[in-house]
């Protein structure tokens, strides 16, 4: 299938325009993410059909703490990544094998559409690897999502290009970003990418006027310096707003880094801290129990708006309404 958001070249090359990677391919030459190819000098997406996860899933799962708490969506993931992150928990589709194979079965965007609504689902996310390298799937899948009544959320790392996001602008609502460190270093060591680029697209994101919410995931050792994820909290602040949600995630060994050791709690509920510290209004911990991390409070009274017990669900309140107060509570609510 011909990719889109690329361009020809006089040589018989493409430049690729969907990611800040920015792959310049010779014919038979395929991108960092394994699933766009050159064929006889025109970009073919792989995986423009190509399903590998289905899923209802909680929307905490996301994680999306503020859009529609307490619902399902209908989650979709394909293969391939443009990223190749040391700690990747998904990589068995996003890491794809030396030999090029591509898993999953081939759909139609009519199914997946179809299907969506057959399970009543308010939304639909694309998730689990990278949405961005099968863009031309979710941009079909979206749009029709988009004319029946769904809502549609990316779960992404926030390489893509303005293009990319643009292209999306009407067919996409929200999104969970992963800010995985606020280190250029981290993201050239550990991920293959470069950090400004996923700040950018956050940026965008936000001018886009999608709600956002940003999850990192803090490694031992690697990325939870103090000193820089008072920095990345200042950046959700000051760029992104203080009622961006911030998620802080406890690794656990995984892929490349499966020895590792998981994050200790200490570590996650100081750098919960450093969120509130800085400013943020919603700050949560995940992968690991804690006592401060997984409710909703209203930032302008304290009292209780959303009681979470895993991905079990209680609204205190109706519409984002603080029972209280009555202050209005940052995100989608109905």
């Amino acid at each position: 299938m011909q990719a889109l958001l690329w361009e020809a070249r006089p040589d018989n090359s493409v430049a690729c325009r969907l990611c800040a990677q920015a792959c310049r391919l010779k014919p038979g030459e395929k991108g960092r993410c394994g699933v766009r190819v050159n064929v006889d000098g025109a970009m073919h997406t792989l995986v423009g059909d190509v399903v590998t996860s289905v899923s209802m899933d909680p929307v905490e799962k996301k994680p999306l703490y503020h859009f529609l708490p307490g619902t399902r969506t209908f989650s979709v993931g394909s293969a391939g990544c443009n990223f190749a992150c040391r700690f990747c928990q998904n990589d068995g589709i996003s890491q794809l094998p030396a030999h090029g194979r591509i898993p999953g079965k081939r759909v139609m965007p009519e199914d997946l559409a179809a299907l969506a609504k057959e399970y009543s689902a308010p939304s639909m996310a694309f998730t689990y690897n990278e949405p961005t390298v099968f863009f031309e799937l979710i941009y079909a899948t979206a749009g029709l999502a988009v004319e029946s009544g769904l809502r549609c959320l990316l779960v992404s790392n926030g390489f893509m290009t303005r293009d990319c996001l643009r292209a999306l602008e009407r067919r996409i609502c929200a999104a969970n970003i992963d800010i995985k460190s606020f280190s250029d270093r981290f993201y050239r060591h550990y991920c293959g990418g470069r950090l400004q680029p996923v700040l950018d697209s956050c940026k965008t994101i936000r001018e886009l006027g999608w709600w956002l919410e940003v999850t990192t995931l803090v490694i031992p050792g690697v990325n939870d310096n103090p000193g820089e994820l008072a920095q990345l909290a200042a950046f959700i602040h000051d760029e992104l707003g203080p009622d961006t949600p911030w998620h802080i995630s406890g690794f656990h060994g995984a892929y490349l880094m499966a020895d590792h050791p998981s994050t200790p709690l200490s570590t996650l509920e100081e750098a919960w801290r450093l969120g509130r510290e800085a400013g943020l209004n919603y700050v949560y911990i995940g992968n690991a129990p804690s006592a401060v991390g997984a409710n909703t409070f209203c930032p302008h009274c304290g009292a209780l708006m959303v009681e979470r017990a895993g991905y079990a669900v209680r609204l205190h309140g109706r519409g984002g309404l603080c029972p209280a107060c009555g202050a209005q509570l940052a995100g989608v609510w109905s």
